[in-house]
């Protein structure tokens, strides 16, 4: 269905990473719909291995400035955009010196885990929240993927429950065979200052358990990969077995 409003969200993008699955998926599915004559935007992480200079990313100066607070610690919120190269569809880059400069994703190359992931996904998606605010800009239809993406349908129901901004988007989650990992730093204390509690993923949270939770939360769940692996393969199973409207990410043009 054309003309209509269109966000991915993601922390994987071909070309910005080339050997990954969701950054392929993602790429195609978003070409796909706006190539179909919607209105298309993608917002991922601007990691440090992406190059700035390389895909010509430049700050937006009108929607940088703004701050996110993270228990209680304010930290800077700096966005840059770029088109997708040989595309004109734009990309927006969610910046923090502190949280997205490292050339890792969320582990150091001898395999420890970045003790601040968490943080770093409640930045990313209140930023992207914010900053869709600030460009004015509704969005028909929310795409996550990747573990990052999906605390931002878990703060569209909790934390912006009363902002009716999004109240006539409709989320979608793929899910993918992403590396688990357990938060090791308190993010019950960080998201309880945001005035979340009670969540079944904070018994053991790790970035599939929050995968998980957001799956309650969004109106259709897909396979990002084709086999997912048993815990996710389970919790696609019970979710999707609640939502009729189910098809596979290889048909995605039938979802909007």
């Amino acid at each position: 269905m054309p003309n209509q409003k269109i966000l991915y969200v993601t922390t994987e993008l071909y070309p910005y990473q080339e050997d990954s699955n969701m950054a392929t998926m993602v790429n195609k599915m978003a070409l796909k719909m706006y190539s179909d004559g919607n209105d298309v935007r993608v917002f991922m992480p601007r990691f440090g291995m992406i190059s700035e200079r390389k895909f010509q990313l430049h700050e937006v100066i009108r929607l940088s400035g703004m701050n996110i607070i993270i228990n209680d610690l304010d930290q800077p919120l700096l966005i840059k955009v770029a088109s997708l190269p040989n595309e004109r569809m734009q990309v927006y880059f969610i910046d923090n010196e502190e949280y997205f400069k490292r050339k890792q994703l969320y582990f150091e190359d001898d395999g420890t885990v970045f003790p601040d992931n968490d943080e770093r996904a409640i930045f990313f998606a209140r930023g992207v929240i914010e900053t869709i605010k600030k460009l004015n800009w509704v969005p028909d239809v929310i795409h996550l993927n990747g573990w990052m993406a999906s605390f931002i349908p878990l703060y569209l129901k909790t934390f912006y429950r009363n902002d009716d901004y999004f109240k006539d988007t409709k989320l979608v989650v793929s899910i993918y065979n992403e590396k688990d990992a357990a938060f090791e730093n308190n993010i019950e204390e960080k998201l309880k200052f945001d005035n979340i509690e009670g969540l079944e993923a904070l018994k053991k949270p790790s970035f599939r358990t929050f995968v998980g939770e957001s799956l309650n939360l969004v109106d259709l769940v897909l396979k990002g990969d084709e086999s997912l692996e048993d815990d996710l393969e389970s919790m696609y199973a019970a979710t999707t077995s609640e939502k009729k409207d189910f098809v596979n990410a290889d048909s995605i043009n039938q979802v909007y």
